[in-house]
């Protein structure tokens, strides 16, 4: 039995969030939060919260016990892109693309 959780739309570019969720693949739930409060990183915020979601929804939904909670599967997609222009010099513009991401987490009880 597994439960998932999913955050669209998160106003961090999808490399940055990469950095965080390879920290904390296949850990269990505890070391997880450990791992996540302790990194200064911006990304670990986001995903701390999708992390407690996932684990609510496998206690109220499929009576999972936390203790035995792991992260079976995390991953990043990139959401859209928030196009943005800077003026520049001579009437020119140039592009700010402020990315977006899509962040998924799948939690199992450990047999």
């Amino acid at each position: 039995m597994e439960a998932k959780a999913v955050a669209k739309t998160v106003r961090i570019s999808p490399r940055k969030v990469k950095l965080v969720i390879d920290l904390i693949r296949g850990k269990n739930v505890g070391d997880a939060y450990a791992t996540l409060r302790n990194t200064p990183r911006g990304a670990s915020k986001a995903v701390e919260k999708v992390l407690k979601s996932a684990v609510a929804n496998a206690e109220h939904n499929y009576q999972l016990d936390q203790a035995k909670l792991f992260v079976k599967e995390i991953y990043v997609g990139e959401g859209k892109t928030l196009k943005r222009m800077q003026p520049h010099s001579q009437g020119r513009a140039f592009a700010i693309l402020k990315r977006t991401s899509h962040i998924y987490i799948t939690v199992a009880e450990r047999e």
